[in-house]
């Protein structure tokens, strides 16, 4: 059986992050066995891929949660190399309707030209469920400037399922949603006592691990506010205040699921951690 590895591309999240690129916003790819699926590609996504060694040709999906160019800025030239330079009709599109075709005075960020490039279009709401190859994908509530954000569970053949928040502002049925998965993701903005509109805090992703007890969590996704208090001391945080192993992502954090949870950081030096889960 394959492990599912989760390549974290870029953690930085919001304008001032993403213009800046104190953290990169390059998204978020998964590898299992020969299918590859990239998760919000916003810019840099090409440039850090391939930096990499995972070129976007080798994508069977590109899934886009929402409207917002954090998320959605290479999302266009993904489609031209995941389609081999547009010769093959090939590959799953996933995406919001406001990405999609426009909604709410959002978007489309895709161009029709584009849409027409792929194998298959998917218009992804709260219950949306698709499948790339073996991974099986299930579109969650998430509640959001763009009213038609969504979140991610993503289910593996034997491995468990990963939970995605994507970009959402706190509600009290947040936590059900992705109770007990395997490994949850949350994009938490901004630090321990700030609150940011219709997005994570610290604080509100303490409230959603005592409610969603997943087997671990990773923090990512941050705001400049999240950068200067250091995730690395938010996950500490949230790990003692919840009781579940949590690791604040860095640029280029690999995280492997197998019989383990394995999380390794980019530089030869990093140690790994390894959470049983």
């Amino acid at each position: 059986m394959n492990d599912l590895d989760i390549h974290f591309l870029g953690t930085g999240g919001g304008r001032f992050a993403m213009t800046t690129q104190r953290r990169r916003t390059a998204g978020i790819r998964l590898v299992h066995g020969g299918t590859q699926v990239h998760i919000d590609p916003g810019p840099g996504a090409l440039v850090f891929s391939n930096w990499a060694g995972l070129g976007p040709q080798s994508l069977g999906g590109l899934v886009v949660t929402h409207c917002h160019p954090d998320h959605y800025g290479d999302a266009e030239v993904f489609i031209e190399a995941m389609t081999h330079g547009t010769t093959n009709r090939r590959g799953t599109l996933a995406a919001t309707r406001s990405v999609l075709w426009g909604s709410d005075g959002v978007g489309p960020s895709v161009s029709a030209y584009h849409r027409g490039l792929v194998g298959e279009v998917v218009e992804m709401r709260p219950g949306t469920e698709f499948n790339v190859n073996d991974l099986g994908f299930t579109a969650t509530e998430a509640r959001h400037s763009d009213p038609a954000t969504v979140g991610l569970l993503i289910k593996t053949p034997g491995l468990g399922t990963v939970g995605y928040t994507s970009d959402t502002g706190y509600f009290p049925e947040l936590g059900s949603i992705y109770h007990g998965v395997r490994l949850m993701i949350l994009c938490t903005m901004w630090p321990r006592a700030q609150r940011l509109e219709k997005h994570l805090s610290t604080d509100e992703a303490e409230s959603i691990l005592r409610d969603a007890r997943p087997g671990c969590a990773v923090i990512t996704h941050f705001g400049m506010r999240m950068l200067n208090a250091g995730p690395e001391e938010e996950a500490a945080h949230l790990e003692e205040a919840s009781g579940v192993p949590v690791v604040a992502a860095v640029d280029g954090l690999k995280v492997s699921l197998g019989d383990q949870i394995m999380f390794q950081g980019p530089r030869k030096s990093d140690k790994p951690r390894v959470v049983e889960a």
